[in-house]
């Protein structure tokens, strides 16, 4: 699995561990159905989300199903649970004059406006995860330019085209900004570099993007890298673009996780039936 997962059931189960420890269980055998119950519904009245509440009830199954196959534990009790209830969470999305504005607001020719405008325009233009923003290196861009090979969760591979816009925004870092925070380290593999001339980290790429919205009034809780990944997706559906294709952009494996657009704009797809539909 991803690094990232990993982190977060291991995360899961201390939490769970930490609940345990102050309910007096003395290990893992003295478990019961009800601890379990008891601490995700802990977690759903302290106002964990339902996703989050799915993965960790997922992490202690997996943990005890692990115990009992090495007869650590004589019985699991988490056999037969049902898990939280999912819920359809529609993705938060910005309009396209809102991403406009604070890419375009980006505009100085200084080395960290240079950086700052290919990662935005990077992020929007080729519908990146945080991550994979991240782990990019400058050989990653490929075919003349024209592609960018992204690795995605469980090392998969895809080729995301990369538009006129972000194809420029990275030129111009590459050429005139990225070497001012290289610092003649010839050997530092990756594209986007911090003041300090390393990798970024998914928390400064955060920062970086909350501090440029907030130049154009957006609001902090209503941006974020995986919002303008949703945005990617949502405005190439707007404008007509394949399910299929965005699903391939994205690097889902499952078209149904990327059918959650489909739902984003339901009033235009109203709109666009009433007009063309022979009896609408």
């Amino acid at each position: 699995m991803a690094e990232n997962t990993c982190l977060s059931y291991e995360s899961d189960l201390k939490f769970f561990s930490e609940y345990l420890s102050r309910k007096g269980v003395s290990g893992a055998g003295a478990i019961s159905r009800d601890d379990i119950v008891g601490f995700l519904n802990a977690e759903r009245e302290g106002g964990l989300s339902p996703a989050t509440r799915r993965r960790r009830a997922a992490a202690i199954r997996m943990f005890l199903r692990f115990l009992k196959e090495r007869r650590i534990i004589s019985a699991d009790p988490s056999e037969l649970m049902d898990s939280p209830k999912k819920e359809r969470i529609l993705p938060k999305t910005l309009s396209e004059e809102e991403v406009f504005s604070m890419i375009d607001a980006v505009d100085g020719k200084d080395p960290v406006s240079l950086r700052d405008r290919a990662m935005l325009e990077f992020l929007y233009g080729c519908g990146l995860r945080v991550s994979e923003l991240c782990g990019l290196k400058p050989e990653d861009i490929v075919a003349e330019g024209e592609l960018l090979r992204v690795v995605g969760k469980g090392s998969k591979e895809r080729l995301v085209p990369i538009g006129a816009a972000a194809g420029a925004a990275v030129a111009s870092y590459v050429a005139a900004a990225r070497p001012a925070f290289a610092k003649g380290r010839v050997g530092e593999p990756h594209l986007f570099l911090t003041r300090l001339g390393g990798m970024f980290t998914r928390q400064g790429v955060f920062k970086m993007i909350k501090e440029r919205a907030a130049k154009v009034g957006i609001a902090a809780e209503r941006i974020s890298p995986h919002v303008l990944r949703h945005c990617f997706a949502s405005h190439m559906l707007m404008h007509g673009a394949d399910i299929r294709a965005i699903q391939e952009l994205l690097g889902h494996a499952d078209v149904g996780t990327t059918q959650i657009y489909t739902h984003v704009d339901s009033a235009r797809f109203s709109e666009i039936h009433r007009k063309c539909h022979p009896r609408g």
